[in-house]
């Protein structure tokens, strides 16, 4: 069953139109995880895009119509030559290591966010989506809706026609360990996850995904940031016709 995600993308990608070569071209990074499994197959499934190429750190084939690898030099984006694309997605979900496939693909870590977002420019991206992971509850409210730090300053200074950020919530991460005084106060702490508001929870990768392909079909030019409760409600109801009012499309 590994190799089941795959199937469903190859499922999808099944019977693409001729005109491929018309179409626009997708790079995604960090095609990992349940979210970059879901987000590569709703964008593949939408068949918007002429070719999808996913970064990797070692060649592998993915025998998927219209869908192949990069193979990338390194860890360092800024030292990569040049590729080939026009629109962009950067997902930082690190990949799910029961699956063969998405140990061998490239996932960046947000510190690589300026670097990997000025390659994509050089290759040609016009359009950027990036699905940022935090902390939930934790972020100043003040940064929920506009650029968060020096680093999302320096993606938006890059000069991207489209700039889609969508903030979503993380769950914590599990903490191993086998002293029961840090067992213990890891409890202790959890159970302030019942004072955040609904609004601030995780919401499910499908409907991030979901989200993300809705916005890239209709984003006007400029830089649009998606706060937290902004996906979660768009997941609560109407999806598209939220994305549309958030992006006042």
């Amino acid at each position: 069953m590994r190799d089941a995600p795959l199937q469903a993308l190859q499922a999808a990608a099944r019977g693409a139109p001729a005109d491929s070569s018309v179409r626009p071209r997708l790079v995604i990074a960090g095609a990992t995880g349940v979210l970059g499994n879901e987000v590569l197959r709703r964008l593949v499934g939408l068949r918007l895009f002429g070719t999808t190429q996913v970064l990797a750190r070692e060649p592998i084939t993915a025998g998927l119509r219209g869908v192949g690898t990069t193979v990338v030099p390194g860890d360092d984006p800024a030292q990569w030559p040049p590729g080939a694309a026009d629109t962009g997605v950067v997902l930082f979900d690190p990949p799910r290591l029961f699956y063969d496939r998405e140990r061998a693909l490239w996932t960046p870590v947000p510190q690589q966010l300026p670097a990997l977002a000025g390659w994509m420019r050089r290759s040609g991206v016009t359009t950027l989506a990036v699905v940022l992971p935090h902390a939930q509850g934790r972020l100043p409210e003040a940064l929920k809706r506009g650029l968060a730090n020096l680093d999302e300053h320096a993606v938006a200074a890059q000069g991207f026609e489209r700039l889609l950020i969508v903030r979503s919530a993380q769950k914590p991460a599990a903490v191993a360990s086998g002293n029961w005084l840090v067992a213990l106060a890891h409890w202790m702490l959890s159970i302030f996850k019942y004072m955040v508001p609904s609004s601030e929870q995780p919401v499910r990768s499908a409907k991030v995904a979901e989200f993300v392909a809705a916005a890239l079909q209709v984003a006007p030019p400029g830089i649009h940031v998606a706060a937290p409760e902004t996906v979660w409600r768009a997941a609560q109801g109407d999806l598209r016709m939220a994305v549309r009012q958030w992006l006042g499309a």
